[in-house]
């Protein structure tokens, strides 16, 4: 185990037994990946991202918030999940916008409601989360929540495919492909299902 890493769980466990939320939260973390020197323990982590989150901390709420969706931990509770990533979100968590949005989509925890999907994810997806970006334009290009709109899901796949997503650099070189949303061009379909191929998206390549 490195000696910083060491050293920085003996710091943060000083300052989250002395109440700091941001060291709580990362002495969570530490457990969590079993970081450190520590043991990976979920219950430790759970125990350390609650005192975080009842503090207030958007990530302390999130990341216990995703312990009661897997089911790590603790028993897994969808319901306890979706109030934890409410409270994440209406802070500004993007992460938590966006898996707050994908419960809205599975009704897990909340029922089924595109419309506050759509609303979440694209409070994320405007602060630049790129699976968010891709969400947003994938309930544009299959009309949930929205009237089917190929212009704003290709703006939408757009902004995800130039920062990576393999979704959306797919389905952006399949509209391109089709010309849907935009008009049709073949090399730029191709540039971006090649892309998106060179990233491990063996379906884009089929195309």
């Amino acid at each position: 185990v490195p000696q910083d890493d060491k050293e920085a769980v003996k710091w943060y466990r000083l300052s989250a037994e002395q109440g700091d939320a941001d060291a709580q939260l990362n002495l969570g973390v530490m457990y969590y990946e079993g970081l450190g020197g520590v043991p990976q323990d979920y219950k430790e982590a759970v125990k350390w991202y609650r005192l975080a989150a009842e503090q207030g901390n958007a990530f302390g709420q999130y990341n216990l918030g995703g312990m009661y969706y897997q089911g790590q931990g603790v028993p897994q509770d969808y319901k306890e999940a979706v109030r934890l990533y409410r409270l994440s979100a209406e802070q500004g968590n993007a992460d938590a916008q966006l898996r707050l949005g994908l419960m809205y989509v599975e009704g897990r925890g909340v029922p089924q409601d595109y419309k506050e999907a759509v609303r979440l994810y694209r409070l994320s997806a405007e602060q630049g989360h790129a699976h968010a970006q891709f969400n947003l334009g994938s309930m544009y290009y299959t009309r949930k929540g929205v009237p089917q709109d190929d212009k704003k899901a290709f703006k939408w796949f757009r902004l995800a495919a130039e920062q990576g997503d393999f979704g959306g650099q797919t389905l952006l070189g399949t509209m391109y492909e089709v010309g849907q949303g935009v008009p049709q061009d073949y090399l730029l379909a191709h540039m971006w299902l090649n892309i998106a191929g060179s990233n491990g998206y063996e379906d884009a390549i089929k195309k």
